[in-house]
């Protein structure tokens, strides 16, 4: 349990004065909407179904996720994509050309450019060579002004899970906010930090529906994190940033836990297939590594070349040479049962 950390701290002075805009959708609250006449929000009032505003608080989908992950839905708020949810914790808690993130390479590219685009320096060091984050350097890297830390847990490229203890040790000695990216928890033996949310006060977890749930182009993404904090992002989110469609979509999808799980269960197994015939049947790979998301990182003699090669057999995959610690390493998504074998078919064909 953290009890020592102060939210204000970490606001920006500008965050904490700020007024948010107020739409027509939040002015007018009452849940009897049937018999009413709407002229409030200079809508074209012609129904073809999304002629009106989408619910600016997204309160039917948020039902569903705190049903599904046991969180109240005063600690969710939803995003276009992961990058929004991303960029609004940015932009409410790091001050630009004065503060700095701490991140971890190799790790989800956006964190940079997110960071970047806000004037935030963003401190990195590099992962240890099992992939695991080196606590005690992190924490002599952080200053006064380190707002946040970000961990991507399973991560991405690399696959792997962060340890308990590390995570746990940062969120109880990491001044500022971490932020921890759960984009493939659902591939995980490992529980998500859900479970502990109400330890930490400076935990915010984001998770999406674009991975294990199939909807990556819907874009929703999800923050999980205290009462407070939702609040802040509420304060300075778009009014109407989640559209009609997808919120729409997310119900309709969030209503098939069962088919979702399966889906999830067969994609795991198949990685499981998948990494044993790449270790066996391929002799230009020299690892693969494990993996807790729906990806394989394999590292190989030439990344390039048999990238180039995959190409000229219709299958594409990623390269992720130019990235710390992975020289001459292939990123492969684990696809349906025919992609995967069209994909190791075209391994033992290449030399």
């Amino acid at each position: 349990m953290k009890a020592n950390f102060n939210i204000n701290s970490v606001i920006r002075e500008n965050i904490k004065a700020l007024k948010p805009y107020s739409s027509a959708r939040d002015e007018y609250k009452d849940a009897n909407t049937q018999e009413m006449i709407f002229l409030d929000a200079n809508e074209n009032p012609f129904e073809n179904g999304v002629n009106r505003y989408p619910d600016p608080q997204q309160h039917n989908v948020k039902d569903l996720l705190s049903e599904i992950k046991g969180i109240p839905k005063e600690n969710i708020l939803l995003g276009n994509g992961s990058d929004e949810v991303l960029d609004l914790i940015f932009r409410a808690f790091c001050e630009p050309n004065q503060d700095n993130i701490i991140t971890l390479p190799p790790t989800y590219g956006m964190y940079r450019v997110l960071a970047n685009i806000n004037a935030i320096e963003n401190r990195t060091l590099v992962l240890n060579e099992d992939f695991q984050p080196n606590v005690d350097q992190i924490l002599k890297l952080a200053d006064a002004n380190s707002k946040i830390l970000f961990l991507c847990s399973p991560n991405n490229p690399t696959g792997n899970s962060f340890t308990i203890a590390a995570v746990e040790e940062l969120l109880l000695k990491f001044n500022g906010l971490v932020v921890l990216d759960e984009a493939y928890i659902d591939f995980s033996d490992q529980k998500s930090w859900l479970e502990k949310l109400a330890e930490f006060p400076n935990l915010i977890i984001s998770q999406t529906l674009s991975k294990a749930y199939g909807l990556a182009g819907i874009r929703l993404g999800i923050c999980y994190a205290s009462r407070e904090i939702i609040a802040i992002l509420n304060t300075i989110k778009p009014p109407y940033n989640v559209n009609e469609l997808t919120q729409q979509r997310a119900i309709s999808r969030l209503q098939k836990m069962d088919e979702i799980q399966n889906e999830v269960a067969q994609l795991i197994s198949e990685r499981k297939r998948l990494k044993k015939e790449l270790e066996s049947c391929v002799s230009f790979i020299e690892k693969v590594y494990p993996s807790d998301g729906n990806f394989l990182l394999l590292k190989v003699d030439d990344a390039t070349k048999r990238y180039q090669q995959l190409l000229e057999y219709g299958v594409v995959i990623r390269n992720r040479t130019t990235e710390p610690l992975c020289e001459n390493c292939l990123r492969i998504s684990v696809g349906i049962c025919e992609e995967n074998q069209t994909l190791i078919r075209a391994l033992k064909r290449i030399s």
